[in-house]
This record gives structure tokens, C-alpha cells and sequence, in this order.
């Protein structure tokens, strides 16, 4: 005869642990919650992803796991950091097939991260050593990464004209159709951590007088454009978005108070 209280023993020994367990995420069927973040490798001479990066990407791959691949530029204008990997040439499409291949043969759903630094750059990453761009012309005065004075390491930017801005858009959704070409199950939009999209969200740092600032509406519309545009060229249901909401001090937002009457 089974002791029930064995049995139940046994039951509670064999606890379902949240984080294991399957999600359905849009049309993606993911068997469990773990994700591999985003994280910046440098290891993309030239800006192009190299072939150990099939490895390095392999060995994070569980089957109908999830895995958010390393901030890809969209753009020559895009770069901010020393051998990080694009997503705008014809070379850089080659170099990522082999990468989303090894994840897919061991079941793996692999997105890109599309990415534009803005203003978190100088000119020695730009095309002929031009100012970064943003939605401003104030230069960055702290470090982004640890929030220490750093005048030198941050070019001051160009402030971006409003007939530009819909070039940016077009950088986003040609880069998100080359993703999808590059075997990538879709594309995040990196729209955090004070970078080109985030520039224009926030009111200390967005100074503009168009469309694309003074109230939230306006600050939100480049933004949503890259989203659209992106969502337009593969389809919404390959599309994430994350918004920055922690360290809203360091990010530069303003709580704008009402005036009392």
C-alpha cells in the first residue's frame, strides 16, 4: 500500500519552478523564461561579426530558448563603441548567417538587436570623422556606464535637421529587413539606456523646437515612426520594443510638476 504522506512528499519534492516552465510569446512558442540578453562583446572587427561568434552564441542556445543577440548598428552614423557588430552592409548580412544558423540547429529563436548610439560617440567612430548625431546639439558630460565626468570621450553632437529624421527611419527598417534576411527570427529595438531613440524621449536632453519635441506626444513621434517602419518592413509580430524605465535621473528625465493655481 502507498503512505500518502509519502506520496506527498514526493509531490512537493518535485516543485514546478516558474522561470522552467513554457511561454508563448506572440507567435513564438518558447520552452521556458530564461533569456540571453543583449550584451555588448566587441568583438566584431571592423564592425563585422566574426565566425567565433557562432560559438559564443551555440553555447547560450537551449532548444525553444530565447536569445536577444549584441546591439547591432543600423547605420555608418550608428557606432559608438570599438568593434561592435552592423547590420547595414551586404558583408556584415553574410557574416550573421552562420551565427543564426548554429542557433537554429540546436532549436534556438534568435533576435537582432537594432541599435543607433546618437550622441554616445565621437568622431573617430563616424563616417569621415563627422559629429555623432542626435536630437541635440549638448554634449554628453558623464560617461553613460558609470556616471563619471567624461568631457573628452564624447564628441559634441549635430543636431539632426527635420527633413534628416525620416532617413534614420529608413536606416532602421532597411537594417530589420537585412536581419530577416539574415535568418534572424526578429528584430528589439534598442529604444533604452540613453541612446539615439531614448535621446529623443527624454525633455533634459531634447531641446528641439519641431515636431519632435516639447510635449510627450512629440517626443514619442520618432520613436514610434522607427517602430512602425520596422513593424511595416517584417511584420509587428517579429518586432520588440523595451523602454528604459529605471535611473530616471541619470536618463535625463524631468518630471515637469503643474503649476498651482
Amino acid at each position: 500500500m502507498t503512505n500518502t504522506n509519502d506520496t506527498m512528499t514526493e509531490k512537493e519534492k518535485e516543485e514546478v519552478i516558474p522561470l522552467l516552465t513554457p511561454y508563448k510569446m506572440g507567435n513564438f512558442n518558447l520552452s521556458h523564461r530564461i533569456v540571453l540578453a543583449p550584451m555588448t562583446r566587441s568583438r566584431s572587427y571592423n564592425f563585422v561579426p566574426q565566425p567565433h561568434a557562432a560559438l559564443y552564441y551555440s553555447q547560450r542556445t537551449t532548444k525553444g530558448g530565447f536569445l536577444i543577440g549584441e546591439a547591432s548598428g543600423v547605420s555608418e552614423t550608428a557606432q559608438g563603441y570599438p568593434n561592435t557588430p552592423g547590420i547595414w552592409t551586404r558583408e556584415q548580412v553574410e557574416a550573421w548567417k552562420p551565427i543564426v544558423t548554429a542557433v537554429h540547429e540546436k532549436g534556438g529563436i534568435f533576435f537582432c538587436q537594432l541599435w543607433h548610439a546618437g550622441r554616445v560617440s565621437n568622431n573617430g567612430f563616424q563616417p569621415h570623422g563627422q559629429p555623432p548625431i542626435s536630437c541635440t546639439d549638448k554634449r554628453i558630460q558623464k560617461d553613460i556606464g558609470n556616471d563619471v565626468a567624461s568631457t573628452d570621450r564624447y564628441t559634441p553632437p549635430r543636431r539632426l535637421r527635420t527633413d534628416e529624421i525620416p532617413e534614420i527611419v529608413n536606416d532602421f527598417s532597411i537594417a530589420a529587413k537585412n536581419a530577416i534576411e539574415a535568418g534572424f527570427d526578429g528584430v528589439e529595438i534598442h529604444g533604452a539606456n540613453g541612446y539615439l531613440l531614448d535621446q529623443f524621449l527624454k525633455d533634459k536632453v531634447n531641446d528641439r523646437d519641431d515636431e519632435y519635441d516639447g510635449n510627450l506626444e512629440n517626443r514619442c513621434r520618432f520613436p514610434l515612426q522607427v517602430v512602425k517602419a520596422v513593424a511595416d518592413e517584417i511584420g509587428a509580430d517579429k518586432v520588440l520594443q523595451p523602454l528604459d524605465r529605471t535611473h530616471p535621473q541619470k536618463l535625463a528625465i524631468r518630471r515637469r510638476v503643474p503649476k498651482v493655481l
